[in-house]
């Protein structure tokens, strides 16, 4: 019998303490709701979760980048439906004018109301803007390879929205210039002069209006087209950036997330360990004491 060194007491204080540090860290995993708390719990499983969880707050971002592009879409459309109701109504105008019994007087009064109604489309393109951007001006029209008044490269490039997690992940829209201009209702001088080409001087000069009309229609329901084509890709790519977030964020759970159920019993296997010990180490404690008796 021994009194320096209570062999037992320090074999129970070892389990004691081993214990104790397995019940901090069920403790730890069950209020954090993580298997994962630091790295040294599952180095290779922290280094696949950290990816996987970059790539589902990537894909939250790329859906609000998706929703913008519907938003950005939804509104260039709604500009280019008042282009074209107004485009439909000079066209019913131009038609009127074509007919042989108004007169010159007639067709004039006419006329006013067709250059009003091309100040507006032109209005509509100048200051149809989304988030500052004008939208209808050719900003974001299909590239040209080589600008043929200056032999140089266009500025024009079109409008790209990421609806990715990653680089390179993105969408090109291009929206043409929709303004009076460009539908070639006006045509400007080298001093900036407006001459409204939707003439209705003469039956056959407005007759001559209606194929113009029919081509600024085609354009104005081209870009429509073109748009509904953009927002049902958008619809696809946001359903899609969804499942994909979902099944992630479902892999990433199953590596860092918690088996609450398995922890508990684990916790409360340790906690009854740690009771034992307590309890074994009091024990051995005494063993010590008992020697005093021998001294009495």
């Amino acid at each position: 019998m021994r009194i320096n060194h209570n062999m037992s007491s320090i074999f129970a204080n070892r389990y004691f303490r081993l214990n104790e540090g397995a019940i901090n860290k069920n403790i730890e995993k069950l209020s954090s709701g993580e298997r994962i708390t630091r790295a040294g719990d599952d180095a290779s499983g922290l280094a696949v979760s950290e990816k996987m969880r970059t790539q589902v707050r990537g894909l939250a971002q790329a859906g609000k980048n998706v929703q913008n592009a519907i938003s950005f879409i939804q509104t260039t459309e709604g500009f280019l439906i008042q282009t074209q109701e107004i485009i439909q109504r000079m066209r019913e105008l131009t038609i009127q004018a074509a007919n042989g019994i108004y007169s010159m007087e007639d067709r004039m009064q006419i006329q006013v109301e067709i250059s009003q109604l091309v100040d507006e489309v032109d209005r509509i393109s100048s200051q149809a803007q989304f988030n500052g951007f004008n939208m209808l001006t050719g900003r974001f029209a299909k590239p040209e390879a080589v600008n043929t008044a200056t032999g140089g490269v266009t500025a024009n490039s079109g409008m790209f929205f990421h609806v990715g997690a990653n680089a390179d992940q993105r969408i090109p829209i291009t929206i043409d210039n929709m303004s009076a201009s460009a539908l070639k209702l006006i045509e400007r001088g080298a001093g900036g002069e407006k001459k409204v080409l939707v003439s209705l001087s003469t039956p056959d000069v407005a007759n001559s209006s209606i194929k113009r009309l029919d081509e600024a229609l085609g354009k104005v329901s081209t870009q429509r087209a073109n748009l509904g084509a953009y927002q049902n890709r958008m619809d696809n790519a946001l359903k899609g950036i969804w499942i994909a977030q979902e099944n992630i964020q479902a892999a990433e759970s199953i590596i860092r997330d918690t088996d609450m159920a398995s922890e508990m019993a684990d916790f409360v296997k340790n906690e009854i360990l740690s009771q034992a010990g307590t309890a074994m180490l009091s024990q051995a404690n005494l063993k010590s004491q008992s020697i005093l008796r021998l001294l009495q």
